[in-house]
């Protein structure tokens, strides 16, 4: 049996690909007290139990270190009557990536930046067969001034991340593939999700590759209708979309991918887990309503600025305007039947979120986020809950989210509510893919 390590392992993205593709987790890692608790209570379902058959850390990278992690798989009661194994297979991960990403503001000296930097210290600890780390998109033009490498080694200023990673693996007996960008809908998973993966593997060892698309035509992508149309909370619509016949990625959620360690998948026996809905106003909801499919709030501006647009059944959002305006609501519907609505009128109207996207039924979904409220519902108005985007990452729904379900403010330095956790995972369809090219070569 294959052997993995899987370390910034969050809620669990990556494990539940590995573990498809037939690895066994013989040690995890991760900072988070949230994400601890969905993480090991997914494998003690899955039969992986600390200290028998698995270790689970928490704690800070910078303070791991591979003989921590050898004395840990090697006091796993697993190995009482059997041989350790002599190599680590593969070493999976993906440092936090919230200091490269190119969808928020980006800071060259956020400390997070560095901690691939203890990724490849505790690889050159461990020495593992192969690695693969996986990171967002803006790791590749990310530039690094006075790095200092894992051997001591000072890096020109001015380097970008990709090409230090490749140095250094050289530097501690890796070769690598040159990195490529993946995206998630190519593998199954109903979301268009770009992630940058980079896979080194160790002098003298076969070289892997990386997975071939699995669907290669638009039309055969796992569509938002075929993830989730089984989750519509209003009978009617639930009845007019899904005509209660379920696609296969459906019966796989439900049936479940991921199997224990006796081999058998954990059904999800019709239970569904973290489906709670958001408790909007009547006004947000109308204000929801005002969206087309595939429309962003800005675009969604545009076109009531131009067209207008008629609010005869919008009775929230026509009280609210004759209360702010101090007209009447048949007033309100004529002015904004008009065209040409001046900036006043639309900030009263719609919402100021422009990046709020009405997500279209007929296409994968766009990247999962960890804020709650960034997607609408193409069938409902109403925003996601944490199974659908769960769903739309390709988790089990036998897979259970702990914790909070949300959060905001200045907790969001500190928690990792579910719906973090479902944003910052790694499809777990993309990661099998990865992972059997490993297991291929190995």
């Amino acid at each position: 049996m294959p052997y993995a390590i899987d370390l910034f392992s969050g809620a669990g993205g990556m494990s539940e690909g590995l573990i498809q593709a037939g690895f066994h987790i013989l040690f995890s890692s991760d900072i988070n007290e949230d994400v601890e608790r969905t993480y090991t209570n997914r494998h003690e379902q899955l039969g992986l139990i600390q200290g028998i058959n698995t270790y689970y850390h928490r704690g800070d990278i910078r303070e791991l270190t591979g003989q921590f992690i050898t004395d840990c798989i090697e006091n796993l009661q697993m190995f009482e009557n059997e041989n350790l194994p002599r190599d680590i297979d593969a070493i999976f991960g993906g440092p936090p990536c919230q200091g490269f990403s190119r969808a928020g503001r980006r800071n060259a000296t956020d400390p997070r930046n560095l901690l691939f930097r203890e990724y490849l210290r505790v690889i050159s600890e461990v020495n593992p067969k192969y690695v693969v780390m996986e990171n967002v998109v803006g790791f590749l033009d990310t530039k690094f001034f006075g790095f200092i490498g894992v051997t001591g080694h000072v890096y020109a200023d001015g380097m970008t991340a990709p090409q230090i990673l490749r140095q250094e693996f050289e530097r501690i007996g890796y070769q690598t593939l040159e990195p490529r960008i993946l995206d998630a809908a190519d593998y199954g998973v109903p979301q268009r999700r770009n992630r940058i993966i980079f896979i080194a593997y160790r002098n003298g060892v076969e070289a892997p590759q990386y997975p071939q698309p699995l669907i290669v035509n638009e039309e055969d992508k796992v569509t938002i209708t075929e993830a989730i149309s089984d989750l519509i909370r209003n009978n009617r619509i639930r009845n007019r979309i899904f005509h209660g016949k379920m696609s296969q990625f459906q019966r796989d959620s439900i049936n479940g991918r991921t199997p224990n360690i006796n081999g058998q998948t954990v059904h999800s026996n019709g239970v569904i887990h973290n489906n709670e809905y958001s408790m909007h106003t009547g006004l947000i909801e109308e204000r929801f309503s005002l969206f087309k499919e595939g429309e962003d709030g800005n675009r969604l501006r545009i076109r009531v600025a131009t067209q207008g647009v008629n609010l005869r059944n919008k009775t929230c959002l026509v009280r609210h305007c004759s209360e702010k305006l101090r007209i009447t609501e048949d007033e309100v519907i004529r002015l904004y039947r008009g065209r040409n609505l001046d900036n006043v009128l639309l900030d009263l109207l719609l919402t100021k979120k422009s990046i709020r996207t009405r997500l279209d039924r007929n296409r994968p979904s766009a990247t999962v986020m960890t804020i709650a409220d960034d997607y609408i519902s193409p069938f409902e108005d109403r925003t996601f809950t944490v199974r659908e985007l769960a769903r739309l990452q390709s988790f089990d729904d036998s897979f259970v989210f702990l914790g909070k379900r949300t959060t905001g403010g200045i907790r969001r330095r500190v928690e990792v509510p579910q719906y973090s956790q479902v944003g910052n995972a790694v499809p777990p369809l993309l990661a099998k893919a990865i992972a059997l090219e490993i297991i291929c070569v190995l």
